[in-house]
């Protein structure tokens, strides 16, 4: 089955017949067996995603092959249904006007991703998603912008929810479900690769994730109740959405919605982990166009604190401990107008940089530079 010239995507099913053989032995009853002859079509899989209300399709968020597959799904879920929506992970609730003004034709790409923070609260290369975002604001699908404040979670996890000032506690999810010992277990192995050695800490790292996917859950229920005509489909991290106790359940409690599962394979499979998964080739992005710096904020500033050795920076003359005022005609207050400066350019694209020096004798100077962008270099 090919999506595309360079990429073939099988589809399985999991944890149902006909994808999933069961294998029982004496000391073996718990034994699946894959069958790679049994496959799902692309049309039989959208067939039957399209019969329920909430589609859950995860990812691992810097694979741009697992949002390749978004957004085929999304495709032919809206050949099927014109009456689709979208619900993303990737931006925060209070952001939703922005994300409305984009998808509508009011605002541009980067006036979208400036009035979202869009680097401030997620960061990842934006042209993984960008091919999603363009697609919905060409056929109107709304995208719901369904995670809670970017601090909330964070401040949970270091003080627990019993920690959080009344003006936070404002905006939690009004219903918080208890988590069972499986979501537990799968956030132990997560956790312990910060090696926190507070008394409290993996309990707040609990609560954290239960804010996080109650209030994604909440915000999708939300859209569900006031569009009873709307079906939607969930883009998120595969850890919110694997095994289904994280958004899915949630959301079911609230709405009692039919939901299908959907997961681009990784390193690991494990029975009833999602009802499909999709296996598909990993695919890189196009070489980004860098300066080949990095910035420290400093006394309000953002300072280059150091450059690649012939970098694109070193190149055209910028210097260790210059502070950067300007790229291309995008200020550079922080660290986060850089990315949003530079997120389209790709190598041999030329940018115009605006510096200041410190002078030999204290007096410090602008200085405006070309920089021919560089592609990163492959450690």
């Amino acid at each position: 089955m090919w999506l595309r010239k360079d990429r073939s995507l099988l589809v399985l099913t999991l944890a149902c017949a006909p994808g999933v053989v069961r294998a029982i032995a004496q000391d073996q009853a718990s034994l699946s067996v894959v069958d790679l002859d049994t496959t799902v079509s692309l049309d039989r899989l959208a067939a039957q995603l399209a019969t329920k209300r909430v589609v859950f399709v995860g990812e691992t968020h810097d694979r741009y092959d697992h949002h390749l597959n978004q957004l085929e799904i999304i495709r032919r879920l809206l050949q099927l249904d014109p009456s689709l929506a979208i619900g993303v992970e990737y931006f925060q609730q209070p952001f939703q006007p922005q994300v409305d003004d984009y998808i509508t034709g009011r605002t541009t790409e980067k006036e979208f991703l400036r009035a979202t923070e869009y680097y401030q609260g997620w960061g990842y290369d934006y042209r993984l998603y960008a091919p999603i975002f363009r697609f919905a604001r060409e056929q109107r699908i709304p995208v719901r912008a369904l995670n809670v404040p970017s601090d909330l979670a964070s401040t949970v996890a270091k003080v627990g929810i019993a920690g959080l000032s009344g003006e936070q506690r404002a905006h939690l999810p009004r219903e918080i479900g208890p988590a069972d010992e499986a979501y537990k277990s799968r956030l132990r192995k997560a956790f312990e690769q910060h090696k926190s050695a507070k008394p409290d800490a993996f309990d707040h790292f609990v609560e954290a994730q239960l804010v996080w996917d109650e209030g994604m859950a909440e915000s999708a229920a939300a859209y569900l109740i006031a569009n009873p005509g709307r079906r939607i489909v969930i883009l998120a991290g595969s850890g919110h959405v694997a095994f289904g106790n994280g958004i899915p359940k949630r959301l079911e409690r609230r709405t009692n919605a039919t939901y299908a599962i959907v997961l681009s394979g990784g390193d690991e499979v494990e029975p009833h982990m999602a009802d499909y998964l999709l296996l598909s080739k990993e695919q890189e992005l196009p070489a980004a166009g860098i300066l080949g710096i990095s910035l420290e904020k400093k006394n309000g500033e953002s300072r280059i604190r150091s450059l690649n050795p012939n970098g694109a920076g070193e190149k055209a003359g910028m210097k260790r401990g210059d502070v950067l005022l300007e790229v291309d005609g995008q200020t550079v207050n922080k660290i986060a107008d850089l990315h949003l400066a530079l997120w389209d350019k790709k190598p041999g694209d030329h940018v115009r940089v605006t510096v200041r020096r410190k002078g030999r004798f204290g007096a410090a100077t602008e200085r405006k530079l070309e920089v021919e962008l560089a592609a990163a270099v492959k450690s």
